[in-house]
């Protein structure tokens, strides 16, 4: 697959011109040719000559013989500007599932805002059956806390924009900006998309949810970490932890004659 930059759209335009337009801009290289599959992977707005406001995009593709779109063709990067194999951006997952996992010793996940969230779906998909420890509600009854204190301006500490389900994001609009290039960017969104967001935030420049489809989208990928068996606690606040130590002399030389090894485990109290 291909990636092409600096596709222009006039305002009003459809998208359903793109595959034209890259065959366009290809030039002599793209005769005889057809796109065969494509997908937006950004938009950005040049707004910077107001009478000509336009709709830049770069487009993945792959191109085949018009004569035989069954039959994939080729085409050359020298020195062609704008096109470049495109990169993979598939997550490669760390944390996977090597026989029966060991439920005594079940993952402990403090919070339940964005990283918690996305830590308990990727053990829970690998068996692990994770704990997660939310000191708010989940966002039913986070939003009625919330629209309580924009009311009447009574806060409750426990559950408000700051603690709950989905974090503190989940009431600031859910803005999807960040400044870093990581396969794991596009991993979240994939999975915001699964969840049940609209597919333009993966190519947006700026893309942004709204809390309104955020409600619905923490509650459902809270739903398939519990059809796992990962438990949620809401109301459950992380105060302390207890380190229990088992010390074991070995017999193998290390400094001063000996070398020791600690086995810890974690105890979490019932909320």
């Amino acid at each position: 697959m291909y990636r092409i930059h600096q596709i222009i759209l006039k305002p009003g335009e459809s998208a359903d011109c793109l595959p034209e337009k890259i065959l366009k801009k290809l030039g002599p290289s793209g005769r005889g040719l057809v796109i065969s599959q494509w997908k937006i992977v950004k938009e950005s707005i040049d707004a910077r000559d107001k009478t000509d406001i336009k709709l830049v995009y770069s487009v993945d593709f792959t191109v085949a013989s018009a004569a035989n779109p069954k039959k994939k063709a080729t085409l050359k990067l020298k020195n062609r500007q704008g096109l470049e194999i495109a990169p993979d951006m598939n997550y490669k997952q760390a944390v996977t599932m090597t026989g029966a996992p060991r439920m005594t010793q079940r993952p402990v996940i403090v919070g339940f805002g964005p990283a918690g969230m996305f830590a308990g779906l990727i053990l829970a998909r690998a068996g692990y059956r994770p704990l997660i420890l939310e000191r708010g509600q989940d966002v039913d009854a986070r939003t009625a806390s919330v629209e309580r204190f924009w009311k009447t301006g009574l806060l409750d500490t426990e559950s408000n924009v700051q603690f709950g389900e989905g974090g503190a994001g989940t009431f600031s609009d859910g803005k999807l900006t960040t400044g870093i290039k990581d396969s794991r960017i596009r991993k979240v969104l994939n999975e915001l998309v699964r969840a049940g967001c609209p597919e333009d935030i993966l190519y947006k420049q700026k893309p942004h949810i709204g809390t309104d489809i955020l409600r619905t989208v923490v509650k459902s990928i809270r739903e398939e970490i519990k059809s796992l068996g990962g438990e949620i606690r809401f109301g459950c606040r992380v105060e302390d932890i207890v380190i229990e130590e088992d010390v074991t002399e070995h017999g193998s030389q290390g400094r001063e004659g000996g070398s020791q090894s600690r086995e810890c485990g974690s105890e979490v109290r019932k909320c």
